[in-house]
């Protein structure tokens, strides 16, 4: 459940942020027919929710080998997705409000409301099937009604989040929100790795190698309410094979080395002598 509430949380605020900025800029610019971006963002939040259902759908659907496949590759598909979206956020983040403005300003100018409504579905469609993916792979590791709870309580908080940031201007160090939630994800996102290659190992498409390099199930077992949360949280597995293992290790491993290289300054983009 705490997965599913910070993934909906991030997510949230996240499509909260981009709707405010659009507003607030429409405001600024004087433009008082907003309905299109209501219009674009309910749009986009009955397409997520479509896009949810129909991967809960497809998962119920298959047996055996066929869901231990589907699971493992819902698992290491939303891991890439999302370590994707928090490079791309820290990249791009300083850039998107500037872009947003441009473009809101281009479909005023041009009178299109339609181009209006294009840029809220847009915006907010991405982050909610981001989302619908993110829970989908979360709910193998919890049950389908902590899934929900987590997901619900993350989505109510992100709009009252938000509408604390542009209705009652309270302030929030939302880099700093990022930054700590962008550790936690990249945390789960370990996770979600660690279990795909288990569930692919339970398919007999990778090799098992190990079985258990080690089990500490007898100190701290995973299906008992603290190793639950950890093992939804952070993945954590009280036997894992060794390929587990490896790939877990191996994840921390690419993104420390990215990370390092995306904070390196290049050299290219020094002056002149």
């Amino acid at each position: 459940m705490i997965a599913a509430l910070l993934i909906a949380l991030r997510e949230g605020l996240e499509a909260a942020l981009i709707v405010g900025i659009v507003l607030g800029y429409l405001k600024k610019m004087g433009y008082k027919r907003q309905s299109a971006v209501w219009w674009g963002v309910a749009s986009a939040v009955a397409v997520s929710i479509v896009a949810g259902a129909a991967l809960q759908v497809l998962g119920i659907a298959f047996e055996g080998r066929g869901e231990e496949l589907f699971e493992g590759v819902t698992m290491l598909l939303a891991a890439g997705v999302l370590t994707w979206m928090i490079f791309w956020m820290q990249r791009q983040g300083r850039n998107i409000r500037a872009e947003l403005e441009a473009d809101v300003r281009q479909a005023v100018t041009g009178g299109s409301r339609w181009a209006l409504f294009a840029l809220a579905f847009v915006a907010v469609v991405r982050e909610g099937i981001e989302t619908a993916l993110f829970l989908t792979a979360a709910a193998f590791s919890a049950t389908p009604a902590q899934t929900l709870i987590g997901g619900g309580l993350g989505l109510a908080l992100a709009v009252i989040v938000g509408w604390l940031l542009f209705v009652v201007s309270a302030r929030l160090d939302v880099r700093a929100f990022f930054r700590v939630t962008s550790v936690l994800l990249i945390l789960f996102a370990a996770g979600l790795v660690a279990h795909g290659v288990h569930e692919l190992q339970e398919a007999g498409v990778l090799p098992v190698l190990i079985e258990h390099v080690w089990d500490v199930n007898p100190i701290l077992d995973e299906d008992a309410t603290l190793g639950s949360i950890l093992k939804s949280l952070l993945g954590y597995n009280g036997n894992p094979s060794l390929l587990e293992v490896v790939s877990y290790i191996g994840y921390f491993t690419a993104i420390a080395l990215a990370s390092w290289r995306q904070s390196r300054p290049l050299a290219s983009l020094a002056p002149p002598a």
